[in-house]
């Protein structure tokens, strides 16, 4: 590490130290966050890579870079009877992560001060690496994705992210400015922050750094972690989708997903995707999906995080949308319902609905948008036996027959046939909502 690389890292530490991040109340629980807890759980990534299904019991995840712990209790919480290890360079945040997770209950947890540069240290191999908000702060990314992976299982997974340099484009011009006026030269204070308030509100609202970056969130009671996080940060870089690919390349690693897999939709992007001008229909199908998420974020760069998972290249497979399945594909899956939905309420919910003929409604859980399902007492008898276990296909049809043994137009006994493509389309349907995991058996 050269002189210029450890000044800058004494800088990001002493940073973190003053301010450790995030500053979430110690008290404060994800339990209820389905939509976090879904992210940070390892059956999400490894179903999308591998279409099946893996129980997070003894498994062992780092958390890379996990500042005051916030997210090492995520983890624990999203993956039941896993080990949790966080390491961090700041000594502070690891006092306050080891803290947090002792008063959540969760006594399987190790957090060490420590540079992703020396995992090999911990004498661990991880089944999932948590890496957030952090790989961006490295001089070389790709030697941080190395490091990672030299202590990743085969089977593992990474998930890691990278600023974007074309959504944050407005911050680092901020950045820069302030880095001008000295105000980076050492370890930002309070001082600092008021210098930055103070020139931010006093430029005219037309201006548009202050129109692109500032609002009246800066100005809150929490604005001394806002503007350390943006307008203040030390080590902060941009990256675009192509960086992304290039440094996996670099590293040997297979990308798999992006976290937030459907607000990267490149088609959601039209007016009417099945109806797109002849160049477009002809084009776009054939590009791969590097360039699909490059385009996407040329065209509407939403996005602050390039959000990823990533892990060792896998053999090879093919799988077949669930869309284009036969009844033998059909015939051949295991049903689950997806861990992060096995809570009470939900359960209550479901209950609700088949008792009372009521619907309910259920979001995608890894976007943002407000697509929605309303779930009827059919629909809902399909998932209710899943929260005891797994079902096979034909066995979850039994169990819908058997409780609703007579066709309520007809008045004649339903027949099986109608009740397994009923639920085939209940199945897709929830599927996609995330609800549940179909994995297929081996022949």
């Amino acid at each position: 590490m050269n002189n210029s690389t450890s000044d800058l890292w004494d800088k990001i530490r002493q940073q973190f130290d003053s301010a450790p991040y995030p500053n979430i109340p110690l008290e404060k629980s994800p339990k209820k966050d389905i939509s976090l807890l879904y992210i940070h759980n390892l059956a999400t990534a490894y179903y999308l890579r591998n279409q099946q299904v893996i129980d997070s019991h003894n498994k062992v995840i780092l958390d890379a870079g996990c500042g005051s712990g916030y997210k090492s209790l995520v983890l624990a919480e999203a993956n039941p009877g896993a080990k949790i290890v966080g390491i961090d360079i700041s000594e502070e945040s690891i006092k306050l992560a080891k803290h947090r997770l002792q008063y959540h209950g969760f006594d399987n947890a190790e957090f060490y001060v420590l540079s992703i540069y020396d995992l090999a240290e911990l004498n661990y191999k991880f089944d999932y690496i948590n890496c957030n908000e952090t790989l961006y702060l490295f001089p070389d990314i790709v030697q941080a994705l190395k490091s990672m992976k030299s202590v990743l299982n085969d089977a593992g997974i990474i998930r890691a992210n990278l600023h974007s340099a074309i959504q944050r484009f407005n911050i680092f011009c901020a950045q820069k400015a302030f880095t001008i006026m000295g105000l980076m030269e050492d370890n930002p204070g309070d001082l600092e922050i008021e210098i930055v308030t103070d020139m931010m509100k006093s430029l005219k609202d037309n201006v548009l750094l202050k129109d692109r970056t500032w609002s009246h969130d800066f100005e809150q009671e929490d604005k001394k972690e806002r503007i350390l996080m943006n307008y203040l940060f030390q080590g902060d870089k941009g990256y675009t989708v192509s960086d992304m690919f290039a440094a996996l390349r670099a590293a040997d690693l297979e990308f798999i997903s992006m976290l937030n897999w459907r607000q990267w939709d490149l088609m959601s992007l039209f007016q009417q995707p099945d109806n797109l001008p002849a160049f477009l229909a002809m084009s776009l199908p054939e590009i791969s999906m590097e360039e699909q998420l490059e385009l996407f974020e040329l065209l509407h760069p939403m996005h602050r995080l390039l959000d990823f998972w990533c892990g060792y290249p896998q053999p090879e497979r093919t799988f077949t949308p669930i869309a284009e399945w036969d009844d033998s594909d059909w015939l051949n899956i295991k049903v689950y319902l997806h861990p992060q939905f096995n809570y009470l309420n939900f359960k209550s919910h479901i209950d609700n609905c088949i008792s009372r003929s009521k619907v309910f409604p259920i979001f995608r859980n890894v976007t943002l948008n407000k697509e929605t399902i309303y779930i009827d007492s059919s629909m809902a008898l399909c998932l209710l036996p899943l929260f005891e276990k797994p079902y096979l296909m034909m066995d979850l049809v039994e169990y819908w027959q058997q409780r609703r043994p007579i066709d309520s137009f007809t008045g004649k006994p339903i027949e099986t046939d109608q009740v397994f493509e009923f639920v085939k389309t209940t199945l897709s349907t929830l599927e996609g909502f995330d609800c549940i995991m179909l994995e297929k058996l081996s022949s």
